[in-house]
């Protein structure tokens, strides 16, 4: 199977600091599911999950000062 088969997009997740949580996937629920493999339940408490910027990963470089 290619990476053509199931695109992956780039999300940034809204965070509740004012900040965003950039994550990866083939839909924003995947993407969430994503990190919380990766982040504490601390840490998934400060994403807003319904508020999110979907964009293609070469685009990647445009939203880099808005990581936190």
């Amino acid at each position: 199977m290619s990476s053509f088969d199931h695109p992956t997009n780039m999300y940034l997740f809204k965070m509740k600091n004012g900040k965003n949580k950039l994550a990866y996937g083939e839909s924003p629920e995947d993407a969430l599911d994503i990190l919380r493999m990766r982040l504490t339940e601390e840490e998934m408490a400060q994403i807003i999950p319904d508020q999110f910027t979907k964009f293609h990963p070469r685009q990647l470089q445009k939203y880099i000062d808005d990581l936190g």
